[in-house]
């Protein structure tokens, strides 16, 4: 088996490098949620030096709250702000010399995506007008890869190590308390369960089918080392290759 490890990083945590040295690809802040050029330029170069691939976090511009609050948009201010992001990340990247493989949205945007077919198409149109090649990383059976499948942009499916989900296949929002899961150990065991039988376990009790491509970290979680540290040992030890899309 293979898989990608992802972690969203350039948003202050200030434990990327240690993270880095953990997984394939790094979804990096763009400035609207967290980050500015200066930050978004050298998480470039740090994920560059370590050979892993480097994609784009665009969000909703809310840096009070992290992103994380859902924001009602026209669909096409949401494609000028995700363009924006986009281009912007690109011409770094290219000062760089290095070459962005993917765009992953952050938080709210990528949540409210999920379920609203206008939002997922705006995101696919201002991908598809910076650059048609790069991978979006989306969850299966969602909005936003039915939208990216609609426009022939290529999809790689999303699961998450340390969030559990609801049996609707969604993640359980970070207002209730089980939102996240702090032990690497199970997330381990859950994450092997995603790539063998291709489902996972919700808060009810009830298992929910997942395509599981790339598996993310959280970076800013404090235990966020930690947590990548013993995923990536038990996925190796259980056979499981770590590699980039």
């Amino acid at each position: 088996m293979r898989v990608d490890l992802n972690a969203d990083l350039g948003e202050g945590a200030g434990h990327d490098e240690k993270i880095l040295e953990l997984v394939s690809s790094a979804s990096i802040a763009c400035g609207f949620h967290a980050g500015d050029p200066i930050s978004i330029l050298a998480s470039i170069r740090a994920a560059q030096e370590r050979g892993v691939a480097i994609g784009a976090h665009p969000s909703f511009a809310d840096r009070e709250n992290f992103g994380r609050i859902e924001v009602v948009l026209p669909a096409g201010e949401v494609f000028t702000n995700v363009a924006y992001q986009l281009g912007a990340f690109q011409a770094l990247a290219t000062a760089a010399g290095a070459r962005v493989n993917h765009v992953k949205p952050h938080g709210a945007l990528y949540n409210m995506a999920v379920r609203d077919e206008k939002l997922a198409e705006a995101i696919v149109h201002a991908v598809l007008t910076i650059d048609s090649s790069l991978l979006l990383f989306a969850p299966g059976a969602s909005a936003l890869e039915h939208a990216a499948q609609s426009a022939k942009l290529r999809v790689v499916r999303e699961v998450f190590a340390d969030r559990n989900y609801l049996s609707d296949g969604t993640l359980v929002p970070r207002t209730r308390p089980d939102a996240l899961l702090h032990n690497p150990e199970e997330a381990a065991v859950r994450v092997l369960r995603m790539l063998r039988e291709g489902v996972v376990r919700s808060v009810d009790g009830t298992d929910v089918e997942v395509c599981a491509e790339t598996i993310c970290l959280h970076g800013d979680n404090p235990e966020a080392v930690e947590f990548a540290r013993a995923l990536r040992e038990s996925l190796e030890k259980n056979g499981v290759s770590i590699q980039a899309p």
